[in-house]
C-alpha cells in the first residue's frame, strides 16, 4: 500500500507523542500550572550526548516548556563536547552537588553506566531521553522506539537499492542503546533482500573522522552502494565525504535526524532521505512531564517508556518539514 507523504508527515507530527499508561493533555501554562510541593521553583537539568545541532532543536523544546509552566522551572542544559562517557558522568556528579530535582540524560554507555545511573536514580528524579539505560533505576525513557526507526531506515535503504547492493554503516559509537538498536532495526528489515551490510564504522563522534571514514570506505569499497549514518552528524560527514571523493548521485545516502546539511542534501538529490525524530519533543516533553510527576502526578512518566513518533523525510517532503524546523527554533 502507498502512502502520501504529505498526509504520513502531518499525522506524525500530530502524534507528536505516543505515551503507554498517559493519555492526559500536556499542560499549556494556564492558571493551574503546577508549582513545586514546597512553593520552591524547581531545578531541572537536560543531559546530552554530545555537542550535535540536533540538541539546538531538543533545547528549544526545553525553553518551550519553561515558558508553558510559566517559569515555574528552570533547566540546566549540559552538553559533554567530546561526547565521552567519563565528561557526561562529571557532568552529572556536579549537578547532584547543585541539588536539582531531576535529571533527564541521554547516556553515552548504558551498559557501563547503570550502577552511576543508579546512584544518581537514588538521589533525584532520573529519566532516560534518546538513549535508554532500561536495566537502571531510571524512571521513565522519552525518546524513539530506535529499534522501529531503524526499520524505517531500512525501507529508506530498500527504496534506494531496488536491485540491492552493499551498504556500509557509520556511527559515533555502538556502546549506546539507540546505535544497537536502530542497527538491529536494520538488519532485521534487510533481512532476506538483496542489501548487504558490509561493515559498521565508529568515529566516537569526532566528525573530522567521520568524514575520513566515508572517504576510506569508498576507495577501499568502489562497488559501495550506499552509506548510512546512524546519528545525526553522520549525515552530513557522509555527504561531505562522497562530495570530496567525487561520487555525489552515484552513491546513495541515507541517515538519521534533520541536521541542515542533511535536509539541503535531500532537497538538492545528493541525500535520498533521513529518518527524523523529534528532539524538540524530547526536551519539553522531559521538562513537562519531570515537573508534573515532582507536584504528585506520577501518571506523568507512567508506564516507563514514552515514545516520540518518528518521519521518513525524503525529496517530497522537506520543504514542509523544513519549514516547521525553522518554526520550533524562532527562526
Amino acid at each position: 500500500m502507498k502512502f502520501n507523504q504529505a498526509k504520513l508527515f502531518t499525522l506524525a507530527l500530530a502524534l507528536a507523542i505516543v505515551a503507554p499508561g498517559c493519555g492526559q493533555k500536556e499542560s499549556s501554562g494556564d492558571a493551574g500550572t503546577p508549582k513545586a510541593a514546597s512553593g520552591k521553583k524547581l531545578k531541572l537539568a537536560f543531559v546530552v550526548n554530545n555537542a550535535s545541532p540536533f540538541w539546538t532543536i531538543a533545547h528549544a523544546g526545553t525553553d518551550a516548556a519553561v515558558k508553558e509552566l510559566n517559569g515555574a522551572v528552570e533547566v540546566d542544559f549540559r552538553i559533554p563536547s567530546d561526547g565521552q562517557a567519563g565528561t557526561q558522568r562529571q557532568m552529572l556528579d556536579d549537578l547532584l552537588a547543585k541539588g536539582v530535582d531531576g535529571i533527564a540524560v541521554s547516556p553515552i554507555d548504558p551498559a557501563n553506566q547503570t550502577e552511576f545511573l543508579d546512584k544518581i536514580a537514588g538521589q533525584t528524579l532520573l529519566i532516560c531521553h534518546d538513549s535508554d539505560a532500561p536495566k537502571s533505576k531510571r524512571v521513565c525513557y522519552i525518546g524513539t522506539d530506535n529499534t522501529a526507526a531503524g526499520t524505517e531506515a531500512g525501507k529508506l535503504i530498500k527504496e534506494a537499492l531496488p536491485n540491492g547492493g552493499k551498504i556500509m554503516v557509520f556511527v559515533g559509537t555502538l556502546d549506546a542503546a539507540n546505535a544497537q538498536e536502530r542497527f538491529a532495526g536494520i538488519k532485521k528489515e534487510l533481512a532476506g533482500s538483496k542489501v548487504e551490510i558490509v561493515d559498521v564504522r565508529t568515529d566516537e563522534t569526532d566528525r573530522a573522522r567521520a568524514q575520513k571514514n566515508v572517504e576510506d570506505t569508498l576507495v577501499k569499497y568502489p562497488d559501495i552502494a550506499a552509506l548510512v549514518g546512524l546519528w545525526s552528524y553522520n549525515g552530513p560527514a557522509i555527504l561531505n565525504g562522497v562530495k570530496s571523493s567525487g561520487k555525489v548521485g552515484a552513491v546513495k545516502i541515507v541517515c538519521f535526524d534533520e541536521e541542515e546539511e542533511a535536509l539541503a542534501g535531500i532537497a538538492s538529490g545528493a541525500i535520498y532521505g533521513t529518518v527524523v525524530q523529534q528532539p524538540y519533543e524530547f526536551g519539553r516533553q522531559s521538562i513537562l512531564r519531570m515537573t508534573k510527576y515532582l507536584n504528585g502526578d506520577k501518571e506523568a512518566l507512567a508506564g516507563g517508556k514514552q515514545i516520540v513518533s518518528t518521519l521518513s523525510v525524503k525529496k517530497d517532503n522537506v520543504a514542509e518539514f523544513s519549514a516547521r524546523l525553522k518554526q520550533q527554533l524562532g527562526k
